[in-house]
């Protein structure tokens, strides 16, 4: 009973770990750069040189609802047609689509970088 008290501050502790670490770890990258008579101008890019994000997050997330909803389309027909158990087939055929999905959406996104 008592380790749902004990997980849950452990989980944002870990959290917080990392947002502080990569934070740091980038203060100290910039002010070693700085200090060496590097530009600040390095920091910012004014050049539209990459695909903003918004775009990469909308390609990844729509590829993996279609993994999803394919691979539960595939694994009714697999479940009904050859019999395959409802246990396997689901889980098995939807991690499998999202990882096509996934995958997919890596290399769109290289092809929107060339594009720009």
């Amino acid at each position: 009973m008592g380790s749902e008290i004990v997980i849950i501050p452990i989980i944002f502790g870990v959290i917080f770990g990392i947002f502080y670490l990569f934070i740091s770890a980038r203060n100290k990258e910039r002010l070693a750069l700085i200090e060496k008579g590097a530009e600040a101008s390095i920091f910012y890019n004014k050049t539209k040189s990459a695909t903003p994000m918004w775009k990469v997050l909308v390609v990844n997330f729509a590829l993996l609802l279609m993994g999803i909803g394919l691979g539960i389309f595939i694994a009714g027909i697999l479940s009904q047609t050859l019999g395959v158990d409802e246990d396997i087939a689901y889980p098995g055929t939807i991690f499998l689509m999202d990882g096509i999905g996934l995958f997919t959406g890596f290399y769109l996104t290289k092809k929107l970088n060339k594009d720009i």
